[in-house]
């Protein structure tokens, strides 16, 4: 990468991403939004096969901004601005696809992940399933160039939010917030259910925590999965200790409930899905600080 197209990237993402903060820190809660970026740099789309339409599936659109009323609530929000078709950071910091790059990758990359296998890295190879993104293969510096530059101060941020809620009240919850396609190709036309909550089959997070989310959503006549298809990505694989007091839980909302998915507009069903969620938050506060004790300490 030149240090003209380095400079031009740096100043269409600008800020790469940002944090609303509340007036005041009420609860131990955090949120994060790693897919709802929606800034498109032009260098990105001048490489790539895919016009910005197509670039836009892999998009959880408007998230954060269903999300914005946590820090009425007393928590932060973290939110990309880079798309994850350009950057992923709920990967490993160096999941790399060696078809995807010319020249030898360094040694400490994983090439063999299933995400890798399945095209989608720290630097995704396809969207929607099966469309590839680039004309044409990229060099190594200019993948490193892009982990140093947005994924790990992305990663530093959320740590830093982490540790500010475990020192105010003892412990941390992540909400990890995405969404998914409706009906995408791998599920052969069953549908996908509203909601999947993903804990990682109960290692993110305290059960507790997942019991009462899916109750919370259930009772306002939503529907609920667990771990599938969606058990949870990198963020909450890495991040969620809740032998240490920090628990992660991944949420997944269809995106029927909130958007027309072809013209990626928001659609009369958003208000009504933001006000759920406002209410299943409000739901798990009261029972959040009980998960500051694991279970065999209170026994």
């Amino acid at each position: 990468m030149s240090l003209s197209e380095a400079e031009a990237i740096e100043t269409e993402l600008n800020p790469p991403f940002f944090v609303a903060r509340p007036a005041e820190l009420r609860v131990p809660l955090v949120f994060n939004s790693p897919h709802s970026g929606r800034v498109y740099p032009s260098t990105f789309l001048a490489a790539s096969r895919l016009d910005p339409h197509t670039l836009r599936r892999s998009e959880d659109a408007f998230v954060e901004e269903l999300f914005a009323f946590v820090t009425d609530l007393g928590a932060p929000l973290l939110h990309a601005h880079f798309p994850r078709a350009y950057l992923d950071v709920n990967r490993e910091p160096y999941e790399l696809d060696p078809v995807l790059f010319r020249g030898g990758l360094p040694h400490y990359a994983n090439t063999q992940s299933v995400r890798v296998v399945g095209g989608l890295g720290t630097i995704a190879r396809i969207v929607s399933e099966s469309d590839e993104i680039y004309r044409e293969p990229l060099s190594v510096e200019a993948a490193l160039e892009r982990i140093n530059r947005l994924y790990t101060p992305y990663h530093d941020t959320l740590a830093a939010l982490l540790l500010e809620a475990k020192r105010e009240f003892g412990l941390a919850v992540l909400i990890d917030c995405h969404s998914m396609p409706s009906n995408p190709i791998a599920d052969q036309g069953t549908g996908r259910p509203d909601f999947v909550l993903g804990d990682r089959f109960g290692t993110s997070c305290s059960g507790e925590l997942t019991r009462l989310a899916a109750s919370q959503l259930k009772a306002l006549g939503y529907a609920v999965a667990l771990n599938k298809p969606y058990a949870g990505g990198y963020i909450t694989e890495h991040y969620g200790r809740p032998h240490k007091a920090q628990h992660v839980l991944q949420i997944e909302i269809n995106r029927a409930l909130y958007m027309d998915e072809t013209r990626f507009e928001k659609s009369a069903g958003f208000e009504r899905l933001r006000a759920s969620l406002e209410t299943m938050v409000r739901g798990l506060v009261p029972g959040v600080p009980g998960l500051a004790i694991p279970r065999a300490a209170a026994e």
